[in-house]
């Protein structure tokens, strides 16, 4: 797949080409295609004078970031002691059956990403999941199967 570069180019301008400002690169490269992408990584390491190993060594230390894509929904659910304990496996299960995906993986049409994470800081809400940044609690896995539909339908609240 050819990738034009005139995208990582405006993010490299907005940031002055700098490699101090690797990070923030990095989080808008991912922003705008929703992973970071192997061959954004070779033209990132020319554009900033940074060995590729640097910089993939930057990506897979920090959470945020994914060299594989992501859905334009990233869900996460929380595994975290007291959602695991109120039952988030059965999240993972209910959306499981309602997109085919597990965790770490991605639905065919990039709509949906399932991750499963240590902790959201959520625990009075548990079980609890986060799906671009919005946090559902106190879920069981009909109300994680609605919630699913009701985006899918295009109607995410």
């Amino acid at each position: 797949m050819e990738r034009t570069f005139e995208k990582v180019e405006e993010i490299l301008k907005k940031h002055g080409y700098e490699k101090k400002n690797l990070i923030k690169i990095l989080l808008d490269v991912q922003k705008e295609y929703r992973h970071i992408p192997k061959e954004v990584v070779n033209y990132l390491s020319v554009a900033l004078d940074i060995p590729p190993a640097k910089i993939f060594g930057v990506a897979t230390f920090y959470a945020q970031f994914s060299l594989k894509p992501k859905g334009e929904y990233t869900i996460l659910i929380c595994d975290g002691t007291a959602c695991h304990m109120e039952g988030s496996m059965k999240l993972v299960s209910a959306i499981e059956e309602e997109l085919g995906i597990k965790p770490g993986e991605v639905t065919q049409d990039l709509k949906f990403s399932l991750d499963k994470v240590g902790c959201l800081g959520a625990c009075a809400l548990a079980p609890a999941m986060v799906i671009n940044g919005e946090v559902y609690g106190n879920l069981t896995p009909e109300k994680t199967k609605e919630i699913l539909r009701n985006i899918k339908k295009g109607d995410d609240k």
